[in-house]
């Protein structure tokens, strides 16, 4: 059961913040109230003069780090052979479509639609319009 959740293991690399930026310092923030059992509610509102679209990219990137942890943790167990389809239950399956390979919305193994997934929310992490690095230049539409 130890090596099922252990910390360190990820389905990919940890998306980390660059130590002395604002965004680091946010990160630090975040998960120290996180780290400190207050209530949930409290710990996500945005802090006094800190930037929207900072707070919540951060968050954003904690939950991709987060959910890669927890994928890592079982994708060993869910083979295409063990979960044929992307399902959430049995009333909910999941398919992809990606306007480039996948047109229409298709049926796939979970872990292939869980890589694919993970590409697809890595390159929008990765995109300068919507998360960008520098601190407070985020694109309005």
């Amino acid at each position: 059961l130890k090596q099922v959740f252990n910390k360190d293991k990820t389905f990919r690399p940890k998306r980390k913040f660059e130590p002395g930026t604002q965004r680091f310092e946010l990160h630090k923030r975040a998960q120290a109230s996180l780290n400190s059992g207050v209530d949930l509610k409290a710990a996500v509102q945005l802090p006094s003069g800190e930037d929207q679209n900072d707070w919540v990219a951060v968050h954003v990137v904690d939950f991709f780090n987060r959910i890669n942890l927890i994928y890592g943790t079982i994708c060993e167990f869910c083979t295409e052979r063990t979960c044929p389809v992307m399902s959430g239950g049995p009333k909910y399956e999941y398919r992809w479509q990606d306007d480039l390979k996948y047109k229409k919305p298709t049926a796939l193994p979970a872990p292939q639609y869980m890589n694919l997934l993970m590409d697809w929310i890595e390159v929008q992490i990765n995109n300068e319009d919507l998360f960008p690095t520098s601190v407070g230049k985020c694109k309005e539409e």
